[in-house]
């Protein structure tokens, strides 16, 4: 491929590459240049690349894209701004495949891993196509799962990951788009079909600084699409509609606000929510076996998406009633009884404190939190957990999370350090599977059972080694044996 087919949408400020120079790859990674590549050095948060400008040269590259000139004595295109560059050169690269599927970006502090996993089955139960997914559980193509490191990954294995769905079939590519990728550019030059919010609270200010600046680099997801959905109950939502010109779809769970699509007549309970849905005076119940009132606001947000995608309003709320939510967040798990068992992956201070806060409205009975902490992770959050734990929970069961190298009764006492001041009750079990044996053992009628840090985790790892553990089937297996199930 010419340099000159992959430049076509780059402002260059100057240099003295050859528009006619064969260009074999792109890297961002001067330990991932091969002959003939094309080196694009960009300053991180960490490091300048232009620092390793030699070892691209060193390792063959054809030519270098940079926002200041090279002392090397190489072919060199100069341009403001190399993340935006990276985007665009590699779109070019692997042939502008979003534009081969209709993209759906969503952006939110929280919800957009549960959201964009409703759309994708929404999609294809209504219109029976492939559909691609990125995001934080992992990406997909259909449902064969392709690996990634980041929520939303650099541009370049994202425009990879696209080009590799295009060629699978997908006609749609739903991703979570993070504030990260949106100030980095990761998402540069394309453009979405339909985008949406869903709230915005306190998080990544280590890179934003600001809450303000945090809104602005969301903000930014709706100047690049052609559609837009927003979640009016959020008091950030105002700043997001703030110079929109493209159509836009409204949702609210509120009673008093004005909104295209309604949720109304609201009921939670343990194992879901369900509600009444009204879009422009059409009705339809609606129900997902994820409990919270930020279930409500996931739903609502996902069939906004799909309406502004133009699938009927009926068939939307079909396809949302037989969604199974998400592995390993907020997920109910059967027990054939009168007590719930809730798995999340919560394995963080404010991730445990929110689902509890989630839980408490619909637990009737005591609210039982089992967790650990991760062995050779944060020490100091342990104890946090603990008091967490203790401060919204009932019962607390303290047990092992993943080890790792570290003694499981060590890291045990860490977390117990948090229970000391207390009334909450509580009993430590080093062994996990026991320690779910014995919650299920002494659950009463209107329990809620939070098993708490594994999530989507289907395996312990205990010092070096990965030990298959499924809590699902921890507790399937158990109540089986017991002839509840």
């Amino acid at each position: 491929m010419k340099l000159n087919e992959l430049t076509e949408k780059l402002i260059i400020l100057g240099g003295n590459a050859s528009p006619d120079t064969e260009i074999t790859g792109i890297a961002y990674n001067s330990r991932s240049v091969k002959e003939g590549y094309i080196f694009v050095a960009i300053r991180g948060l960490q490091s300048d690349g232009h620092r390793f400008i030699p070892a691209a040269v060193k390792a063959g590259a054809a030519v270098i894209v940079c926002e200041s000139a090279p002392e090397e004595e190489i072919p060199y295109l100069l341009v403001e701004n190399s993340r935006l560059a990276l985007s665009l050169l590699s779109a070019a690269f692997f042939g502008y495949p979003a534009k081969e599927m209709k993209l759906i970006g969503i952006t939110g502090t929280s919800g957009k891993t549960t959201t964009t996993h409703l759309i994708k089955h929404m999609l294809e139960e209504t219109t029976g196509d492939k559909v691609g997914l990125v995001g934080t559980n992992g990406n997909l193509i259909g449902n064969e799962p392709i690996h990634s490191e980041f929520t939303t990954p650099e541009s370049l294995e994202l425009q990879g990951l696209f080009r590799h769905m295009a060629d699978a079939g997908c006609a749609w590519a739903v991703m979570e788009v993070s504030s990260h990728s949106l100030a980095q550019d990761r998402v540069g030059g394309l453009h979405f079909d339909v985008a949406a919010y869903t709230n915005l609270s306190q998080d990544h200010l280590d890179f934003h600084g600001t809450m303000e600046a945090y809104a602005q680099a969301k903000r930014r997801l709706f100047d690049m699409c052609t559609r837009a959905c927003f979640n009016l109950d959020d008091a950030w939502t105002h700043v997001m509609m703030q110079g929109v010109t493209c159509p836009m779809l409204t949702s609210s769970a509120s009673e008093g606000t004005a909104a295209d699509l309604k949720a109304e007549n609201i009921r939670m309970t343990a194992q879901g929510v369900t509600f009444r849905a009204v879009y422009r005076g059409e009705a339809e119940e609606v129900s997902l076996p994820i409990p919270g009132m930020f279930s409500v606001h996931n739903a609502l947000t996902a069939l906004s998406v799909c309406l502004a995608a133009d699938i009927p309003f009926h068939a939307c709320a079909a396809a949302l009633c037989t969604a199974k939510g998400v592995k390993g967040r907020v997920e109910a798990v059967p027990t054939g009884s009168d007590y719930s068992v809730i798995i999340d992956y919560s394995h963080k201070p404010d991730a445990l404190e929110n689902v509890l806060k989630t839980l408490r409205p619909v637990t009737k009975g005591r609210l039982i939190t089992l967790f650990g902490c991760g062995g050779d992770r944060d020490r100091t959050k342990r104890p946090v957990m603990g008091r967490v734990a203790a401060d919204y929970s009932d019962f607390v069961i303290v047990t092992s999370d993943n080890p790792r190298t570290e003694d499981p009764l060590a890291i045990i006492a860490e977390i117990t350090v948090g229970l000391k001041d207390s009334a909450t009750p509580s009993v430590t079990i080093p062994d996990r599977i026991e320690a779910i044996h014995y919650a299920l053992d002494n659950a009463l009628a209107g329990d809620v059972i939070l098993l708490a840090g594994k999530g989507h985790e289907d395996y312990q790892i205990i010092g070096h080694e990965k030990h298959h553990m499924d809590e699902r089937e921890i507790v399937s297996d158990y109540l089986k044996e017991k002839g509840i199930l």
